[in-house]
Order: structure tokens, then C-alpha cells, then sequence
């Protein structure tokens, strides 16, 4: 008699369940000892990479290590996300980001004459203040929690710089706005090689070619620790794009609370990421190891979200509450007075076309307030649009010209008009889908 092919598949199912088990207890336990490592008061310096090049991930990871880490450590963790526009905890995405094409390749929205021409962008709000970004795959981001009484802005800005000095980068300097720059100017001068805010070719009259930007920085402070972030733009080979990415066509019409971007050129300083990390680990062992002692460097990824509280974090990171309902306050009109208005040749189009007066007064990404003044469309059709959206998300409009229509018929061109203008202007991206890490 033939053995049996069911009791035969039981048995190896079984088999695949032990050993399964057997290896998440494993990994389990790889999670936790990641944690108790971090928390380890003898662990006063540490160091890690993340191969993972997800921003919502990489951002909780770091997170973790903020909230986790004893309060006398210092701990370096550097990443790589895939291309994605990260604003900062206090900042408005529908003023800093051309939220529209973010999506444009899954919308069928881009075309070969247009940027973007890189596919599919993340929306990321951080957990720290400070400007909106851009982030891809040249370009290496540094984070350094340390003791909160040692911070300053500027500590770790000139780290950097020294690391880039000695990988032969002589231009680089710490600005007054702490951010990292590349003096452009012609003239060799005499210089302190020590001043890591000038260089040989800083221009001190501003007469030459401005300063080119390639790291920013953003911080957050807790009751005893300090964690410190930024960009270093390497090798991006998305420098002509990114100005479209972080030119957002609501800005003339919008108002708005909270901390805004501060616009600079940028450019590539022409370095592999992995040259650059040793050099930048180098710089960190002799600022805070014992020494100059060079930490073990431990890799990080995806298998770390198994951690719950970095899961959590992950979590939230991707939630549409997160991302818009944490806007502050700000107002918009059709009409502004803002000169720049005049600039964008489109927006001027649309506002040569006689349409109602609108305003709107959003907090916190509900609609709070809405008025509409216009010649042709009556009195009810104005309280029907305001009754419409009143105490409504903006996160949860996909389509204007739906929720403006009356009992689904044809609305009043004047509202058409206006439901159009409003979508062009205040779209909202889709959001990662649950579950997706990749």
C-alpha cells in the first residue's frame, strides 16, 4: 500500500511550523538584544547602518534610539531612503510640496516632456522640526543622538565638514544658517584650515556665485537627549527635478502658520556613500569615543520592524492623521494679493477667469471655515457648498467636483470652475497601502 501524500504533507508542515518557530524565536531574540544594546548604560557609543531604504522604517528606527538610548551615549545611525520629500514635524505639505505629482506615475499623470521622471515619490512627516527635503538614493542621511546639554547646532555640522575635508572636499563650511555649503568662489584666499565656517573661497561681500547647499539639518530635543539629523547630498542624479518636487502651486493662494522653507541652490559634492560613512564614523570615534576608538558598526533593515515599538512608530509615520492632520492652521483664497501670484503663468490664467471669491480657513486639516462670494451662482448655492465642506478632512477629498455637485447632477459652472481650481491646487497623494515595507 502507498504511503499516504496527506500524512506525508502533515508531517512536513509540521516540520516547516518547527523549524519556522525555531527561527522567530531567533530573530525575536536578534530584535531584543538590538534594543538592550541600544539601552545599555555601558554602551556609551555605538554606531549603525541601514540597508534598508525605506524612510517611514528608517525614520522609527531612529526614533527608537532616541527614546531608548541612556542619557550620557552617543550614537551614529546613517541611512538611504528611496526617493521621497520628508517636512518637518511643524510644516504645511500643501505649501512646501507640489503635492500633485508625487503620485504621477501611478496616476498616469506624467508624461515624457514633464517632470517628474522618477516614478512615484513618498510623502514623509519627520518627527523634528526644521525645512522640507528631498531625499533619494545619492544622497546619505546622518543622525546623531547624544546628551541634550552637549547640543548645538552646530557641533555636528562641523563633524561632517571635517570629515569632508579630509576626503580632499576644501570648499566645505558650516553657514549661519547650520547648514553645509560649497563655497563657489574663484579666488584662492588664505585661510585658517582649522575654521570650519570658511574656506579658502568664501565671499564675504556676496558680489559672486552663492554658496551651493548640500546638507541640511533638523533636530528634536527630549528631557535629557538631543537628536540631530541631515542630508548630504552626494550624488543625486535628481538635482534638475527636485526644484519641482518643492514648489508647491498653492503657495500664493495660502496663509499659513508654522515654520516654513528657506529656499537655497544645491548641488552634488561627488562622493561614494561608502567612502563618505567611513570617514564621517572616523570623525564621530574621535568626537565621542574613548580614545578615538571606533565602534563596532552594526547593520540594520526591514527585520526590525518585528520590534513593536519601532512597528508602532512605522505605523504611525504612514497615517494620513499623521501626515496632514498635524498641519497647522492656514487660510486659502483664490485671490490673493501675494505678488508671486503673478509669476506662475497657469495660476494667472486661472485667475483672469471670472470666477466666485473663496475662502477657506483650515486647522489641523479639517475645514473650519468657508465663505464664497460670487456674481453669478445664488445665495443657496453657496450655503450648499459651504454645508458640503464644513468639519470635512482634506485628507479625505479625492475629488472635488464629486463632493460639489449637486444630488449628482452638473454643478453651476461657477462651481465647476471653482472644484477644478481646488483640485489642481489641493490634491491629496495616496498614502502607502498597509503592510507594505518595500
Amino acid at each position: 500500500m502507498a504511503p499516504s501524500r496527506g500524512l506525508y504533507h502533515v508531517q512536513h508542515t509540521s516540520h516547516r511550523l518547527i523549524e519556522g518557530g525555531r527561527n522567530m524565536a531567533l530573530a525575536r531574540r536578534a530584535f531584543t538584544s538590538f534594543s538592550e544594546k541600544v539601552a545599555n548604560p555601558a554602551n556609551r557609543v555605538q554606531s549603525y547602518i541601514s540597508r534598508s531604504n525605506n524612510p517611514y522604517l528608517n525614520l522609527s528606527i531612529e526614533d527608537h534610539i532616541l527614546r531608548t538610548s541612556p542619557p550620557d551615549s552617543a550614537i551614529l545611525f546613517l541611512y538611504t531612503n528611496r526617493p521621497c520629500v520628508v517636512i518637518g514635524r511643524n510644516q504645511n505639505p500643501w505649501l512646501e510640496v507640489n503635492l500633485g505629482i508625487l503620485n504621477a506615475a501611478k496616476s498616469g499623470r506624467a508624461k515624457d516632456t514633464e517632470p517628474p521622471a522618477i516614478g512615484n515619490v513618498d510623502l514623509v512627516r519627520r518627527r523634528s522640526g526644521g525645512g522640507t527635503v528631498f531625499h533619494d538614493e545619492g544622497n546619505v542621511n546622518w543622525s546623531i543622538t547624544s546628551p541634550r546639554a552637549e547640543f548645538t547646532r552646530d557641533k555636528h555640522a562641523e563633524m561632517v565638514v571635517r570629515a569632508l575635508r579630509k576626503l580632499g572636499i576644501a570648499r566645505a563650511r558650516v553657514n549661519e544658517r547650520h547648514d553645509i555649503v560649497l563655497d563657489q568662489g574663484h579666488v584662492k584666499r588664505d585661510c585658517d584650515s582649522q575654521d570650519t565656517h570658511r574656506t579658502p573661497y568664501t565671499i564675504d561681500d556676496g558680489a559672486g556665485p552663492r554658496p551651493l547647499k548640500v546638507s541640511g539639518s533638523a533636530y528634536k530635543l527630549t528631557r535629557g537627549r538631543a537628536l540631530h539629523h541631515g542630508t548630504t547630498l552626494l550624488a543625486s542624479p535628481n538635482l534638475h527635478i527636485i526644484p519641482q518636487y518643492l514648489h508647491s502651486p498653492a503657495k500664493p493662494f495660502l496663509k499659513a502658520k508654522g515654520v516654513e522653507s528657506f529656499s537655497s541652490p544645491v548641488g552634488n559634492i561627488g562622493l561614494r556613500d561608502e567612502i563618505f560613512q567611513k570617514y564621517l564614523q572616523e570623525e564621530f570615534a574621535a568626537m565621542y569615543g574613548a580614545g578615538g576608538k571606533q565602534p563596532t558598526v552594526e547593520i540594520v533593515g526591514e527585520e526590525y520592524l518585528n520590534i513593536p515599538e519601532i512597528r508602532r512608530g512605522y505605523e504611525e509615520l504612514r497615517t494620513a492623521d499623521w501626515m496632514f492632520s498635524q498641519t497647522p492652521q492656514f487660510t486659502l483664497t483664490n485671490y490673493p494679493t501675494n505678488e508671486s501670484a503673478s509669476s506662475n503663468s497657469h495660476i494667472n490664467q486661472t485667475l483672469t477667469t471670472p470666477v466666485a471669491r473663496f475662502h477657506m480657513t483650515i486647522h489641523h486639516g479639517v475645514i473650519k471655515d468657508c465663505e464664497i462670494d460670487g456674481p453669478q451662482s445664488s445665495k443657496d448655492t453657496h450655503d450648499r457648498i459651504r454645508t458640503q465642506l464644513l468639519d470635512r478632512k482634506l485628507q479625505d477629498i479625492q475629488n472635488w467636483s464629486d463632493l460639489l455637485a449637486h444630488d449628482g447632477q452638473a454643478a453651476h459652472p461657477e462651481v465647476t470652475m471653482i472644484a477644478r481650481w481646488l483640485a489642481e491646487i489641493m490634491p491629496t497623494p495616496q498614502l502607502p497601502k498597509p503592510d507594505c515595507i518595500y
